[in-house]
């Protein structure tokens, strides 16, 4: 039995194809964007459809761009001698929030994941070895996600590139700051363990 009129149920119902919207929080997002004035919810519709229509992925490291160069392979301040490969476009927001970084990056838009369905050949891998074989990367930082997926991922790629007798890291893994070691788990433990550092 439908409680609201058509037009409103397919509202709801797209809203819960989004990834973490669940029915309630689908009908509470449907219900604020009928409240709104025409003029918002038109100005809603256009930014959801020029967005789709004009982000692409920058050519060079995959990132997502307006069109063209992204702006952190447009910067001439960035050194491409190193390139960290991330997973996902949300892993480049993350680490640029460190401000410590000053390479490039690439993005494979996704792991191998072969209980997904996602192989080597769904990924942007072949373009990080074409950038690589130019010669001109002295350092390939590994920054996927420290779960199977993200360290299965990690050892292909390093095994991809070592031919081209580039330096291959890891990110370091270990105890959160302000976290307690009662907390942490023997994994994470172990990794921290074996990424010490003399201080």
């Amino acid at each position: 039995m439908e409680y609201f009129p058509a037009p409103l149920e397919n509202l709801v119902e797209q809203f819960r194809k989004l990834p973490g919207i669940g029915g309630k929080s689908a009908q509470r997002l449907a219900f604020h964007l009928l409240s709104l004035p025409d003029a918002e919810a038109e100005a809603f519709a256009a930014a959801i459809l020029e967005a789709k229509r004009t982000v692409t992925c920058c050519p060079v490291c995959q990132n997502l761009t307006a069109g063209g160069l992204c702006p952190i392979c447009a910067s001439p301040r960035r050194d491409r001698n190193v390139i960290c490969v991330v997973a996902d476009p949300r892993d480049v927001v993350a680490m640029e929030r460190s401000k410590e970084y000053r390479g490039v990056y690439h993005v494979l838009h996704g792991v191998i994941s072969p209980m997904n369905h996602v192989g080597p050949d769904d990924l942007h891998i072949k373009s990080l070895l074409d950038r690589v074989a130019e010669g001109t990367a002295e350092e390939v930082i590994m920054a996927t996600n420290p779960d199977t997926e993200g360290e299965a991922t990690a050892m292909y790629l390093a095994r991809l590139l070592r031919p081209f007798g580039v330096k291959v890291t890891r990110l370091a893994y270990g105890i959160p700051v302000g976290s307690h070691l009662e907390f942490a788990d023997d994994a994470t433990l172990m990794r921290a363990l074996e990424g010490r550092q003399e201080i």
